[in-house]
């Protein structure tokens, strides 16, 4: 568990002062994320949301090395630089030790950037890769993504007369990590903020690669207004929709189990991109999601069945 009084102690990594939306989840991520380093941290970050807006020339909002990368490359370009500081310091040229941490949205990873994540976790890099999960290509225009949730409407797969929204479940880029065989894997959540910090410090205390997948609320492509956010990131985890969970060389556990399971609704009526799925001829799609998302849930109660948790 973090110490908060120690954590508030530590100074911001990620300052105030960018240009990310009001209620953006991303923000509180990137906080979160490089406040949990002990070591002086590298950072690269994919084109997207968090570099358009931290790193404005000749303005930025990062206290570390910092590297943009293009939207597909993020994990290849942190692969050179930690083996660069492995060869360095087995040279004797450099003493001190960094921990490397890679961010892309969720295009940058589930999609276009797919092949350079899964190359370095399968070279076995040294590094933290976090996917800050907002579930659709929000910075150029809200499209849908291979993360978006079934019957979404985005502006390329919009609701109307002939579809309503997105037609396909999305990706489990969580699973396609674990099945890489890496030392840790694990979903976090900006609302569980404990959770989240204690995940990162376990992902960058492995000696190889680690990847985390954290969902991001967003008012813009979630169409919700943006004092929500916190509140949809815990629905989000509290109707299973986005369950908190880790990986420890190939060992699931259950971080985090609701008092109570909530009806997956109570997270879609707040975002205007499910609209059109209450209206009285779509109540199929929304009893097909909730049927998927009580399907998961009990196949990962089964994965995590020696170490799940009592209801906290």
């Amino acid at each position: 568990m973090v110490n908060l009084r120690e954590l508030a102690k530590k100074q911001d990594i990620f300052t105030p002062g960018h240009r990310l939306c009001a209620g953006c989840g991303a923000g509180t991520i990137m906080r979160s994320v490089t406040l949990a380093a002990d070591l002086p941290l590298v950072v690269s970050s994919a084109t997207g949301c968090v570099e358009v807006s931290s790193v404005l020339y000749p303005y930025s909002s990062w206290r570390c090395s910092f590297i943009h990368n293009a939207f597909e490359n993020s994990a290849a370009t942190m692969s050179g630089v930690e083996t660069a500081h492995r060869a360095l310091r087995k040279r004797g040229k450099l003493k001190d030790e960094f921990r490397f941490i890679a961010f892309g949205g969720d295009g940058g990873s589930y999609d276009i950037g797919l092949q350079s994540l899964s190359g370095a976790m399968e070279r076995g890099h040294r590094m933290l890769y976090c996917c800050y999960n907002n579930e659709a290509y929000m910075n150029t225009g809200v499209q849908r993504s291979s993360a978006t949730p079934k019957g979404a409407a985005t502006t390329t797969s919009p609701a109307g007369k002939v579809n309503q929204g997105k037609k396909e479940f999305p990706k489990d880029l969580t699973a396609i990590m674990v099945a890489h065989r890496i030392p840790y894997v694990a979903q976090a959540a900006p609302s569980h903020w404990n959770d989240l910090i204690t995940k990162v410090q376990k992902a960058l205390a492995v000696d190889g690669p680690a990847f985390m997948n954290i969902i991001s609320p967003c008012p813009l492509g979630w169409r919700h207004a943006s004092e929500l956010s916190m509140e949809l990131s815990r629905l989000a985890v509290d109707t299973c929709a986005w369950p908190l969970y880790e990986v420890n060389s190939g060992a699931y556990t259950l971080t985090y189990t609701p008092k109570e399971k909530r009806p997956l609704v109570d997270w879609l009526k707040p975002q205007g991109r499910f609209k059109h799925l209450f209206e009285p001829q779509n109540k199929n799609i929304l009893d097909e999601l909730q049927a998927v998302v009580d399907r998961n849930w009990a196949e990962l109660l089964k994965r995590c069945a020696p170490s799940a948790q009592e209801p906290s």
